[in-house]
């Protein structure tokens, strides 16, 4: 009797979770649906035509121009700020456990 109680509530467990993983699936299948619209749009409002149109359009609040190859400069030319050399406010005295016994670290 108790291996067919078992046997009983495995099913309806089993059963139940199935439902989750198709309601999870479903759930899955929509935010694919809704990420290749999304990618779609992304691909409209980036064609190249339209962004340069509206470069024109917003030239004077924006003022962008093209890129030309001299826009660019190479890293080495890049001025990197020298760290500050701290003081050193509380000095403290270190010694090896060697040199405490006379003998030679090295």
């Amino acid at each position: 009797m108790g291996l067919g109680t078992w046997a009983y509530q495995e099913h309806y467990r089993t059963q139940a979770v199935m439902k989750d993983v198709r309601g999870l699936q479903a759930r899955i299948g929509d935010a694919h649906e809704r990420l290749a619209i999304l990618r779609a749009e992304w691909a409209y409002l980036n064609r190249p035509d339209r962004l340069r149109d509206l470069a024109d359009l917003n030239f004077d609040r924006l003022g962008l121009l093209p890129m030309e190859p001299d826009s660019f400069g190479s890293a080495r030319y890049i001025v990197y700020p020298i760290p500050d050399i701290l003081p050193i406010t509380d000095p403290i005295d270190v010694q090896s456990y060697l040199a405490t016994q006379g003998e030679d670290p090295l």
